[in-house]
């Protein structure tokens, strides 16, 4: 039998393979799950910062040690290079040691200078309780980390829905925290259906918040439910970032950039540059140079260290992926390189001539196809960078640091990064606005979301 995308099971994507399929949690067990980990809360949030601080240390400490065998997994669930799948798991232990190193301080009392009477005030934050994290495919240790290591942190619990093709990561994750130290109930993986999240675990009254990285589409359903229940939610959802190269001394570095930019994760990263727009003195150059050195990334086996780009994730992102690029064809966009498929390995590919009423302008698109406008002005470039309904991430190219500046203040988006690709950190904060969500995660703010920042008055 054939999974599918809402079936638990690894799918090796570069053979086709079903390697296993997983059983979806039962209702009655899953509110269990939900009971313990509510019951969890209760000790975890009360033990000192500096206790769940070592035991956060040790969870990040364990993947380094055990990322190759970690990154063998991810490799036949999404079709990761296994060079890129380890790099993956050496962050998660960064992510951890930054939540560790600074418990004290992210977690410190806050006071607040008072503008007129006697005493004092303080905001004093604690943790709300059982929260539920929605995670996707593209970095199935990372995203994880990104939610649970604040979270701990402050003394929240955890009910986590991997995505359905990432049960086997997910598995892994929950064992490592057993083995880290972790007490039952605090981190709790479920193989929970759509359905049960929506009518079980989001109106529960013991699940305070609901954390979730995925598409749009998923993001509007579990902000809805969310609402109605009047529980808080943080989103991460999707990104068509730009990339504006306004001049540059050296365009064979830009280059190199560029391509790093779109091809990270075989071009499946939410804040992966998607759109280049290119100053017109550096059009044609910079199309020619950017156009060989795309072509002559070739995806291959991801299970080889010298594979550089691999399969998408699966034959369904194969087929969204080629309908995007057959739509944008025939709305007049040109395929300078590239544009085919081998089963779900798809080839490097640039479109440029993408029109104003093209879909391709206003769509995220989920693999190694790069878009390349021209422009004349800054002011046209901002105006194309801004027009799209989303904003997560973006990328300035100059060597004008005024001129940097000034352009970084008018993009829409929750992170700009000036003449740096790939230069994200556990202390960097991640989110974006418009239809790419809301809310934040790493950095300080990441360990703000969900708690109960409460005033103390003292009198």
């Amino acid at each position: 039998m054939t999974a599918t995308l809402t079936d638990y099971a690894v799918v090796n994507p570069a053979t086709g393979e079903t390697v296993k399929t997983y059983p979806p949690i039962s209702d009655d067990d899953l509110r269990a799950a939900i009971e313990r980990a509510d019951r969890a809360h209760r000790e975890w949030s009360r033990r000192p910062v500096a206790e769940r601080a070592a035991i956060v240390r040790r969870i990040g400490e364990l993947h380094a040690e055990r990322q190759q065998q970690l990154g063998e997994i991810i490799v036949r669930e999404m079709g990761k290079p296994i060079s890129s799948s380890v790099g993956e798991v050496e962050f998660c232990n960064a992510i951890y040691g930054y939540y560790a190193d600074n418990a004290e301080k992210l977690t410190a009392d806050e006071p607040i200078e008072l503008l007129g009477g006697e005493g004092k005030a303080l905001v004093r934050r604690s943790s709300l309780g059982v929260l539920l994290g929605i995670m996707p495919w593209n970095y199935p240790y990372y995203q994880v980390a990104r939610f649970a290591a604040p979270n701990l942190l402050v003394g929240n619990t955890i009910l986590l829905k991997h995505a359905p093709q990432c049960p086997e990561s997910a598995e892994a994750i929950e064992q490592l925290f057993r083995d880290a130290g972790v007490p039952e109930g605090v981190y709790t993986n479920i193989r929970a259906t759509n359905e049960q999240v929506a009518e079980i675990i989001i109106p529960h009254p013991r699940v305070m918040g609901v954390s979730l990285t995925g598409s749009e589409r998923a993001g509007s359903a579990v902000a809805e439910v969310a609402g109605r229940h009047l529980k808080k939610v943080v989103l991460e959802l999707g990104g068509s970032d730009p990339f504006i190269l306004l001049s540059t001394d050296d365009l064979d570095a830009t280059v190199e950039a560029a391509v790093g930019a779109r091809l990270e994760n075989t071009g499946q990263a939410c804040n992966a540059a998607k759109r280049f727009i290119v100053m017109e003195d550096l059009y044609g150059p910079f199309v020619e140079k950017f156009t060989a050195a795309l072509s002559a990334v070739e995806p291959g086996d991801p299970a080889s260290p010298d594979t550089t780009i691999g399969p998408l994730s699966s034959s369904v992102a194969t087929e969204r992926l080629v309908d995007q690029v057959r739509r944008a064809v025939d709305k007049g966009a040109r395929i300078v390189t590239g544009g085919e498929n081998d089963g779900n390995f798809f080839s490097t590919t640039v479109m440029t001539d993408i029109g104003p009423d093209n879909p391709a302008r206003r769509e995220e698109f989920f693999g190694p196809v790069a878009q390349v406008y021209k422009v004349s002005s800054e002011e046209e470039a901002v105006q194309l960078a801004n027009d799209t309904p989303f904003g997560l991430g973006s990328y300035v190219m100059t060597t004008d640091e005024e001129q940097a500046m000034r352009v970084a203040d008018q993009i829409e988006a929750g992170m700009v990064f000036i003449n740096a690709v790939g230069a994200e950190g556990a202390e960097l904060p991640f989110g974006g606005v418009k239809r790419s969500g809301f809310g934040r995660e790493l950095g300080r703010f990441g360990a703000d979301e969900f708690v109960n920042k409460k005033l103390i008055r003292i009198v």
